[in-house]
């Protein structure tokens, strides 16, 4: 399968020219006047997979943004694989830290820069032009299906319903996914897990207006004081969470499986250089990558109240807010998370205010054993190209479709990706190397060859 390499050579030009294509449209599934990009950005998928050789491919609606379905069918009696991805963007702001537009893509120091390069218009373009090589050299193993969404950045609310509605086209017998990290072409990683999230909004209200803190003060309780004694509870000073009953359900990992994720052998040093702070802080007891891939957390997102314009406005404000982010490992479910927050929120907040809390967006834990026959095809296909044996990793990030597709599709999903924590995904300037762009296609086919075999 060599030739693979002499095929990306071929057409390099073509493979950037197309993927610019796809970069320059401002997909942004969180702001509702994109519709018409949205639109756009799934006739275009469906267009690539139809050049790609997919037999059919079509753009689906659903209760929210469409979704793009394909594929190639060579003969009922071979395994399925399908491949997911998304065709949405993180809206760009900050737009004044961006070096270059983010909807204009460049390439330099051999690194396409624009929003989406990475995640995951990049990482999903490896995914149909690895498909459209094994067509072109009659390399396809098995039958390939394709389903392309709008709303991973939205949490794919649309989703699960439209599985369900189209569970008998959508079967399959393992799902591929290219929308995760590697951590480097010399010391690969595979994703062997995912953790679940449970975000809120809690607001304190206390008097019906805005007061003044003079005539006032001292006498009302002043939402934005009660909701930081609240939020200063949630957590001690090594780290450990403080809502009863949050650790309940953690599934411990064994010691083994700690000895493998720590091969990867972070230096973390470097890693707080990286992101300008002196030192890193997390639970006590474990390592970075540990705090990052095993262990749940609960992290502030934002917080808002009072008076925050130029100068002084002596007021006790009538309400306060802040946003409330859980990180959940396997066993652990959203709903009985917001329960225990609720009932801590009750016993910590005095009935001088009044507190409120709703939820933003939910989703399991995934974990994907190591020793699976989906995770070893991975595994075998990455030494085949890099040389090297990867290493299992878990990921701190959430992809909450994934535990939807298992739970509908009855499929293992394995995360093949080939991003770098360096590729700003979310942030300015996101970029992708053309190194890692080229080496997931020429790695994809050798995926479909391990687990066909």
């Amino acid at each position: 399968m060599d030739i693979v390499k002499t095929y990306i050579e071929k057409n390099k030009n073509r493979f950037i020219g197309e993927l610019f294509e796809m970069l320059r449209v401002p997909s942004v599934s969180a702001l509702k006047e994109s519709e018409p990009k949205m639109e756009q950005m799934a006739r275009l998928v469906c267009q690539h997979l139809l050049k790609a050789g997919a037999d059919m491919a079509e753009v689906m609606t659903t209760s929210g943004w469409p979704v793009v379905f394909g594929e190639k069918i060579i003969n009922r009696n071979l395994p399925t694989i399908m491949v997911y991805g998304h065709y949405d963007v993180q809206p760009p702001d900050p737009l004044d830290l961006w070096k270059t537009p983010p909807f204009e893509p460049e390439i330099k120091d051999d690194k396409i820069y624009a929003r989406g390069a990475d995640d995951d218009k990049g990482q999903l373009f490896m995914q149909i032009k690895a498909f459209e090589y094994m067509v072109a050299e009659n390399k396809l193993p098995c039958n390939v299906k394709f389903l392309i969404e709008g709303e991973e950045e939205i949490g794919s609310p649309a989703l699960k319903e439209f599985c369900k509605e189209n569970k008998s086209i959508l079967s399959t017998d393992v799902i591929l996914v290219s929308d995760t990290n590697i951590h480097s072409l010399k010391k690969p990683v595979i994703t062997t897990g995912l953790r679940g999230i449970a975000y809120f909004e809690i607001s304190v209200t206390g008097p019906d207006r805005d007061l003044h803190s003079g005539l006032y003060g001292g006498a009302v309780a002043n939402p934005v004081n009660v909701l930081s004694g609240v939020i200063a509870g949630m957590k001690d000073p090594e780290g450990k969470i403080k809502i009863p009953g949050f650790y309940d359900d953690v599934l411990e990992v064994d010691l083994n499986e700690r000895k493998l994720l720590n091969e990867i052998n972070l230096n973390e040093k470097e890693f707080a250089a990286s992101i300008n702070v002196e030192e890193l802080s997390g639970e006590k007891g474990y390592t970075t990558v540990e705090r990052i891939g095993i262990r749940p957390t609960l992290d502030i997102n934002g917080i808002w109240g009072g008076y925050t314009g130029e100068g002084a406005k002596t007021i006790l404000p009538s309400i306060a807010s802040v946003k409330v982010s859980t990180r959940l490992v396997p066993n652990q479910r959203p709903e009985k998370v917001k329960e225990q927050l609720i009932r801590y929120l009750k016993e910590a907040t005095p009935k001088s205010v009044r507190i409120e809390l709703k939820t933003i967006q939910d989703g399991n834990a995934y974990v994907c054993p190591w020793d699976s026959k989906e995770v070893q095809s991975a595994a075998k296909a990455l030494e085949k190209t890099l040389g090297v044996k990867p290493i299992p990793n878990r990921g701190g990030g959430s992809i909450p479709v994934i535990t939807v597709l298992e739970e509908v599709l009855s499929a293992k999903s394995v995360l093949l990706g080939f991003g770098l924590e360096s590729d700003a995904i979310h942030s300015p300037n996101e970029n992708y190397p053309l190194k890692n762009l080229y080496k997931g296609i020429e790695t994809l086919p050798w995926f479909y060859h391990f687990y066909c075999k």
